[in-house]
């Protein structure tokens, strides 16, 4: 039998029903210094001996991935006890003991719950369908493997019950005698010798452990899976996109990261997968894939009506198309496709103009109309200008992802 193997035998955890129950008995404790909202990641770091910084961000990228990553938080909220107490707020709804958590408050989580895991489980919540259950599966596993490795360390001490002792009397003890009837003096025994006191040990220095090679060698499969993607995306094939890309780059950080948490390692990974998780969300939600042609600005003025271009695209930028220069002869008709940017449409004074413009997340001005925000619906209208009925006829539509559009007269 390996060493590890008698190691894990010692502290109980024989198999997974044992590890289940010495998790329970041990589980981590809430403290009360060092917690962002209820202190659940900081109990887990220092129950395992791991930078509750790793703990927040797996805990970030499972409501990412899925949705779990709440419920499971609320759930730990409910279940680890507080530094303090005798017992979990649950546990002392039901009356098992002392939590300074109000029961009305334990109430409230225990209904918020429920909601959060149908989040996770049902569709339309995360990246990809079906995130919540793997999400799930991993943090629950992590956990699993960090009790089995490390969980006979920093063991919480269970706070004991308060109970007061009263000293006991005898009528014999009042009068100065013994109880039992014998001789005062035949009590008298000589003092014990002192107890053999061992010479003090000098302290141990443990070697430094060597500097883990985790986050190197994630981060440089970050950059394969990074450029593979790229390559994939530039050959055409459809499904790697930007998001689908960093999802990948993100899935290998947070396995690098899982692997530092054992291996004591790769703790700067996080400050590449905050910022991947946060354009991953806009990329998510403002489509600006759907919208091509390159990144930069386009300033237009044509001059005939064969100049102006049927569609204008392009991925990010500032647009500028002035149409004052046109003749008022022939009608006009184009759209205008932008991903991020802000684009001004300039129309002339006496033109017959008659627009459509839409905005994913942004501000809208078209001619008047106004609106702003996210998900709004499309500025619709028709404006016949300053002389009325009569010249230029303009028809404009057009759709961007996030900035802002605006349509003028010039």
């Amino acid at each position: 039998m390996s060493g590890a193997a008698d190691r894990t035998r010692a502290h109980g955890l024989g198999g997974f029903e044992e590890t289940l129950k010495d998790f329970w008995v041990s589980r981590p404790r809430r403290p009360a210094r060092g917690r962002k909202i209820a202190g659940v990641a900081a109990g887990i770091g220092e129950r395992y001996g791991i930078d509750p910084v790793i703990v927040r961000v797996a805990f970030v990228v499972a409501t990412v991935f899925g949705g779990m990553g709440l419920a499971l938080y609320v759930l730990g909220w409910l279940f680890f006890p507080g530094e303090d107490d005798q017992v979990s707020p649950v546990e002392a709804l039901i009356g098992r003991g002392r939590s300074t958590m109000s029961k009305g408050f334990t109430i409230v989580l225990v209904i918020a719950f429920f909601p959060l895991v149908s989040l996770g489980f049902g569709s339309g919540w995360g990246w990809f369908n079906g995130g919540g259950i793997v999400a799930l599966a991993l943090l629950v596993t992590a956990l699993y493997l960090l009790h089995r490795s490390r969980g006979h360390e920093n063991r919480p001490v269970a706070h004991a019950e308060e109970t007061m002792t009263y000293p006991m009397s005898t009528p014999g003890a009042a009068a100065g005698t013994d109880p039992l009837g014998a001789p005062p003096l035949a009590w008298d025994l000589p003092d014990p010798e002192p107890a053999y006191a061992p010479p003090p040990v000098a302290p141990v220095h443990e070697p430094r452990r060597p500097r883990s090679k985790v986050g190197a060698a994630t981060f440089g499969a970050a950059l394969l899976v990074a450029g593979a993607g790229a390559a994939c995306a530039s050959m055409g094939i459809a499904w790697f996109s930007a998001q689908h890309v960093i999802g990948l780059v993100l899935a290998v950080l947070g396995v690098g990261l899982v692997a530092g948490a054992f291996a004591r390692g790769g703790r700067s990974l996080i400050w590449l997968a905050v910022p991947l998780s946060i354009a991953g969300a806009v990329l998510t939600s403002v489509p600006v894939s759907n919208y091509s042609g390159g990144f930069g600005d386009i300033d237009a003025t044509p001059t005939t009506a064969a100049q102006v271009q049927p569609v204008y695209s392009h991925t990010a930028g500032d647009m500028r198309l002035d149409l004052t220069q046109l003749p008022p002869t022939a009608p006009v008709t184009t759209e205008v496709r932008a991903g991020a940017g802000q684009t001004t449409i300039i129309v002339p004074q006496t033109a017959d103009v008659q627009y459509i413009c839409q905005v994913d997340a942004g501000n809208v001005n078209c001619l008047g109309e106004q609106t702003d925000g996210v998900g709004r619906p499309a500025v619709t209208g028709r404006d016949l200008g300053t002389d009325g009925a009569g010249g230029l006829q303009v028809n404009v539509n057009v759709s961007q992802g996030a900035g802002e559009i605006e349509v003028r007269r010039g």
